[in-house]
């Protein structure tokens, strides 16, 4: 198989919030960790490197905070310097209605053709499930545990969601 394009992982879907809101949930580790990661070692700031931590599946991610822009852009490097780097970007559009379309692109890919596809599907999966869990807490502020469910088989022994 040949890879001819660059390959980008996507995942969006329309927040009924405005677009402060929906960027402020993803720098903010405490309100992301309602729908994604279990916990944030700090706010995402341009320049800073933070910590992700999925306790769940006992597994954690470095990110380097590439630009900001606060309630329209954020860019990260996921997992910088490893053989699983990619880049991370999100997209705040706002709406005439107030909502937001929130538009997740993941892309930078590395490693033979077969592998880099893998992690395109699996990037998309993941940040679908994001994003549903996303909208499912800023619209109606339910924690569905969609990523935490998606792999029960892998969860920690003795796993307890807070």
């Amino acid at each position: 198989m040949e890879v001819t394009q660059p390959l980008v992982a996507r995942a969006a879907m329309l927040i009924r919030r405005p677009p402060p809101d929906c960027y402020e949930a993803f720098v903010d580790p405490a309100i992301t960790s309602k729908f994604w990661f279990s916990a944030g070692s700090d706010r995402l700031d341009a320049g800073r490197q933070v910590i992700w931590t999925w306790g769940m599946y006992g597994v954690s991610s470095a990110v380097d905070v590439k630009e900001l822009v606060p309630g329209h852009r954020i860019v990260i490097d996921w997992d910088a310097g490893t053989e699983h780097a990619s880049i991370v970007e999100w997209l705040f559009v706002p709406r005439a209605d107030g909502a937001t379309f929130v538009d997740i692109r993941n892309h930078g890919f590395t490693g033979e053709p077969d592998k880099q596809v893998q992690q395109l599907v699996d990037s998309t999966d993941g940040f679908s499930l994001v994003v549903a869990g996303a909208k499912a807490w800023l619209e109606h502020g339910l924690k569905l545990r969609l990523v935490e469910d998606r792999h029960p088989d892998m969860l920690v022994e003795g796993w307890k969601p807070r």
